[in-house]
């Protein structure tokens, strides 16, 4: 099932996520619907708060970048109650969007390499070191867990010229091929 995404300026987008457990009631149907959903509104990543479930959960397939970055490898993964203990290696640019952000696209400087300990679809254990795009795909998706956003990683002159269209954003004035929910959009008076 395709579920819809929150827009920026929704309070859930902002929320710190929580732990869960593998009892969480209708876990692998969510994980499947939250594939789905990132696939049929074209993303590489997807974050269950952006979907108004404040668990730290999260689902990437970066394998797009693979063409792009060539040595990429197993590049779609379930990331469960995941903490990043270590961000190293150089600082890089790369232009970043979500789809919680629509049409908005930013460089976003983030560093090269992380170490992530996480659990997968199976409640597995991980502690792994990630370098490149998919590093940068992982860091972009975790700090929606903690309730960031890639435009609070831009610069404050930059993210103030792009008020105006992150309000439009909120309030459904923006066009998506896929299903959202805006916070401030206005109710349509019923006939």
């Amino acid at each position: 099932m395709i579920l819809p995404v929150l827009a920026f300026g929704h309070p859930a987008l902002r929320k710190v996520a929580v732990d869960i457990d593998k009892d969480y009631p209708g876990l692998e149907q969510f994980i499947a619907d939250m594939f789905e959903t990132m696939y049929s509104s074209n993303g590489v990543g997807l974050a269950a708060p952006q979907v108004n479930r404040s668990i730290r959960l999260f689902v990437i397939d970066a394998t797009p970048y693979a063409e792009d970055f060539p040595g990429e490898t197993d590049l779609k993964r379930v990331f469960i109650n995941a903490r990043i203990v270590e961000e190293k290696g150089e600082e890089w640019a790369f232009n970043e969007g979500c789809l919680s952000i629509p049409q908005i696209r930013e460089d976003v400087i983030r560093k090269s390499e992380l170490r992530i300990q996480y659990y997968d679809e199976h409640f597995v254990y991980h502690d792994e070191e990630i370098k490149g795009v998919f590093a940068r795909v992982i860091q972009h998706e975790y700090d929606h867990l903690d309730g960031i956003l890639f435009v609070d990683h831009i610069n404050p002159l930059r993210k103030m010229m792009l008020k105006r269209k992150l309000t439009e954003i909120s309030k459904g004035l923006v066009k998506t091929d896929y299903k959202m929910i805006f916070p401030l959009a206005r109710k349509k008076a019923a006939l």
